[in-house]
């Protein structure tokens, strides 16, 4: 008896090999993918900007990087104590509005500064709810505990969304002409919108990025919310709060997107990676044995021959 169904993904135009740098933006799946492959010593770079769930958020924030827009003092609210913009997590809230604004320009220049390297850009959507803060009638990327009233929730148009990548993917490949985009839709359920509203959201996006997919050759759709819905779609692989995939549902997402878009050199050394990302995490209770002192040179050995093999690698 098959307890899982078989299916068969698309890989992309352009797979990921080890060297090349990965941008990732997104909502809070981000960083999981983020982390697994940085634990796999690939070059990342993994929401500089704080978590963003919705398109337009997306968008503005690589607007910024691709026109170097800064952040100024105008852009700025004060509110419960902290200086803060709604463009911005409020991880980048100070007490002092020079150390906000520093702080948000310094996200702004490390997405910029590492967009030139990149190879591939990993956006993974959230939710297609977005809030429009009355007093200025703009769209915002988080609402830093404002009162509620301040803001108009809408839900995002699926022709919203492919009109912004649309005006922001010709800029990127103009400038990154080597650049590949790899879109994805959080399998995380924003329950507080309920379920109903939830799925709708889902929908525009998934059904955006199938536009984007079919209009840019650049951009290709990873069915990272499909494989969890469809393939695993058990309560078992959620966490407590029975909305965030759990850790054993998430390494299942990055096998499975390791296998579709990675090529086979890439893949035949992730078992390495991972032993020697072990080895180097293991916290010994005997460090003053022998038997240790032989593990860390059986282990630096295998470095110095993984450095040779990857010499891009940072340890």
């Amino acid at each position: 008896m098959k307890w899982m169904l078989d299916l068969h993904f698309e890989k992309p135009h352009c797979l990921i090999h080890h060297r090349d740098p990965i941008l990732l933006l997104g909502s809070c799946f981000t960083d999981n993918i983020g982390l697994a492959l940085s634990k796999l010593y690939f070059s990342t770079l993994s929401n500089p900007g704080g978590i963003l769930f919705d398109p337009d958020s997306l968008c503005r924030h690589l607007e910024r990087a691709l026109d170097g827009r800064f952040v100024h003092e105008e852009e700025i609210v004060f509110a419960n104590e902290r200086y803060q913009s709604l463009d911005f997590h409020s991880d980048f809230a100070a007490l002092n509005e020079k150390d906000a604004i520093r702080n948000m320009n310094g996200a702004i220049d490390a997405i910029a500064s590492f967009l030139p390297h990149a190879r591939h850009l990993i956006i993974t959507l959230g939710s297609a709810f977005a809030y429009r803060y009355k007093k200025t009638g703009q769209l915002v990327a988080n609402c830093h505990q404002f009162p509620a009233d301040a803001f108009e929730k809408e839900l995002l148009t699926v022709d919203h969304i492919v009109q912004r990548f649309s005006s922001l993917i010709p800029g990127l490949q103009k400038t990154y002409p080597d650049l590949q985009l790899i879109f994805t839709v959080s399998p995380v359920r924003h329950i507080r919108d309920g379920v109903v509203a939830n799925n709708r959201s889902k929908a525009h996006l998934i059904e955006a990025v199938h536009q984007l997919q079919g209009t840019f050759e650049q951009v290709y759709y990873f069915p990272a919310y499909e494989w969890i819905i469809d393939v695993l779609r058990d309560y078992r692989w959620y966490d407590l709060d029975l909305v965030h995939p759990n850790y054993a549902a998430t390494e299942s997402v990055f096998d499975e997107f390791c296998r579709v878009c990675m090529d086979d050199w890439t893949r035949e050394q992730l078992k390495e990676l991972r032993q020697l990302r072990n080895a180097n995490e293991h916290r010994p209770r005997f460090p003053d044995t022998e038997a240790h002192r032989k593990f860390l040179k059986n282990n630096e050995i295998k470095r110095i021959e993984m450095q040779k093999k990857m010499p891009w690698i940072k340890f």
